[in-house]
């Protein structure tokens, strides 16, 4: 799918770590991110028994998509930290403190992509800096690209991708509970971009 896309014109960006039958004639088009079908998982190893998960609402994001220049294309995705879901009020309250993501402080973080390869007919590496905690880090993430066309009640056009990706959260200087609680977290992403007018 991404050689299709690349080869009809377009190219893909996300964040994501993210086409219809008609595209418009313009170098690059401009797709934001749909929040309300996004979801952003994190999972790390619990004290070696489990992998416990949880997840970062309040998913906001850009990208732009170069017909001629995968390189071209980039994208900027922005979490809400405030928004953090565990399931458990008392461990989202931790979590918000700052032991963990000092959401007072630093109440984003954010994804800013800055190189793109295409890998397969519907995957590819997207790098990028996240930056939360007031450091900001690089990021790859492999980006699968499931889904494009027109929403059938809308009639929007969609772009839809899963993204991996594994951040050491010791990087940031966050180290309370580590080894207890993994360094690293890893990253499970599923999105809907939609085509802007």
């Amino acid at each position: 799918m991404f050689n299709s896309i690349k080869k009809a014109g377009l190219a893909l960006t996300i964040a994501a770590g993210l086409s219809g039958a008609a595209f418009s004639a313009q170098a690059a088009d401009t797709y934001k991110m749909d929040p309300t079908h996004t979801s952003v998982i994190f999972i790390v190893n619990h004290l070696g028994f489990s992998n416990y998960q949880g997840r970062f609402g309040g998913a906001s994001g850009e990208l732009t998509l170069d017909r001629d220049d995968l390189a071209a294309s980039s994208a900027v995705i922005t979490l809400d930290l405030t928004k953090i879901d565990s399931g458990v009020e008392a461990l989202d309250t931790h979590m918000k403190s700052a032991d963990f993501f000092d959401v007072e402080n630093h109440p984003t973080a954010t994804f800013t992509s800055t190189s793109v390869e295409v890998t397969g007919d519907n995957t590819a590496k997207i790098t990028g800096d996240l930056s939360f905690l007031g450091q900001s880090k690089p990021l790859v993430l492999d980006v699968t690209l499931t889904g494009e066309g027109d929403h059938p009640m809308t009639g929007d056009q969609v772009l839809g991708f899963a993204a991996t990706g594994t951040v050491t959260r010791t990087d940031y200087g966050m180290e309370y509970l580590v080894p207890a609680v993994s360094p690293e977290v890893n990253l499970q992403i599923s999105s809907e971009f939609l085509k802007q007018k």
